[in-house]
């Protein structure tokens, strides 16, 4: 008998396949009631402190600690403010200082409570705290449950790029319960859907196909349709991330988007006016327009994802995103600062066709100039 079948919840499993550092991704509705027979195997005291933000906290953490301490765990948490402004140097030193203050211990469990902002932020303060001590992913976002929970990457921004200041620190486990997505505003959801969408994108055409035709559904709240998205999401990610741990190679795929996304956050000040599935939403259009362009993938692909973001009620353009915004040179300083810059040339994930993304070094950067210019001049 494996460990998820001494459970009662209906759930998935998927291996993150790392040596002696591999962890489990439970994928399943109502995960989160088994959360402390599920990481009570990992401590060596019944202690264990959670990091969190005020939303999550107010609709789900009661239900969190009354199953850990059902386990026999005691918890304390800290409730950080919501929003991409928490994940910098500021909500760093609230995290660890008050980690600090518990006496979280080298062996002792660090739970990250919350969507993407919460994970990268707990995943590098345990990663920071005491030299590395140890933390459980339970993500409560779409975004987080497919792809920042999982994998390792942790961080903060700066003021000049996106998670530029970070460590690759892996957790134990992740506890993606789909339940709690039912909890999301639209807006929240849609943006997560962003990195769904991402990953038909560059690896699976089939799975892209089937969220052309079962998007709708996935976002009314089928239950049947999220699980699947979130697992086959997840096990893209977890072969990716087996080959190529620290990305230097395969994993730069997973930032399909991202490169534009990432300028795009830092333009609008990492705020509300862009959340981050949005810029990559935004990002895979950019990049599939600029392939085109190109002349690498067919010029209907563009259209293609384009229409299904649309469809799907998403922002699509540069036009969507409200405010000012900087002219094309501005935004390729912008991109500039990304951390996957190397020897001074942006890194751009560009597309042969839909489900067929590669790593691209050496791209003419005037017509991404081109390209931006007439997006910025059409809004």
């Amino acid at each position: 008998m494996t460990l998820s079948q001494a459970f009662d919840t209906q759930c998935e499993t998927v291996r993150v396949e790392l040596g002696d550092r591999s962890y489990d991704i439970v994928i399943g509705a109502d995960v989160l009631t088994e959360a402390g027979a599920r990481i009570a195997p990992l401590l060596k005291r019944p202690k264990v402190a959670i990091l969190t933000e005020s939303r999550v906290a107010g609709l789900h953490l009661n239900a969190l600690q009354v199953s850990l301490k059902a386990a026999g765990i005691e918890s304390t948490a800290l409730e950080l403010a919501p929003g991409e402004a928490t994940k910098g140097w500021a909500g760093l030193q609230q995290a660890v200082e008050w980690l600090l203050e518990q006496k979280v211990e080298r062996d002792d469990i660090v739970v990250a409570f919350g969507g993407g902002v919460i994970g990268d932020l707990a995943g590098f303060a345990a990663a920071i705290l005491r030299r590395g001590v140890r933390f459980v992913q339970i993500p409560t976002s779409l975004l987080a449950q497919v792809d920042s929970s999982v994998g390792g990457k942790t961080g903060i921004n700066s003021p000049q790029g996106k998670n530029l200041i970070g460590a690759f620190h892996q957790p134990h486990l992740v506890l993606a319960d789909t339940a709690l997505l039912g909890t999301l505003t639209e807006r929240d959801f849609l943006a997560g859907y962003g990195e769904v969408v991402k990953y038909g994108l560059l690896g699976d055409a089939a799975f892209f196909d089937w969220m052309e035709r079962e998007g709708p559904r996935l976002a009314a709240g089928d239950m049947a349709a999220r699980a699947r998205a979130v697992r086959r999401s997840c096990e893209m990610k977890a072969e990716i991330v087996a080959r190529d741990e620290q990305e230097r190679g395969d994993r730069a795929l997973l930032n399909l988007g991202h490169t534009f996304g990432h300028a795009l956050e830092a333009a609008t000040g990492y705020s509300d006016r862009l959340l981050h599935g949005e810029g990559v939403a935004v990002g895979c259009v950019l990049a599939f327009e600029l392939s085109s362009r190109l002349g690498l993938c067919p010029q209907e692909a563009p259209g293609r994802v384009a229409a299904h973001l649309t469809m799907m009620g998403m922002k699509v353009r540069l036009g969507d995103i409200d405010g000012a915004l900087p002219d094309a040179d501005g935004l390729i300083a912008l991109m500039g600062q990304d951390k996957k810059v190397q020897d001074g040339q942006i890194t751009f994930i560009l597309a042969r066709a839909i489900g067929e993304a590669f790593v691209a070094r050496d791209v003419d950067l005037s017509v991404v100039r081109d390209l931006l210019t007439e997006e910025l001049a059409a809004r």
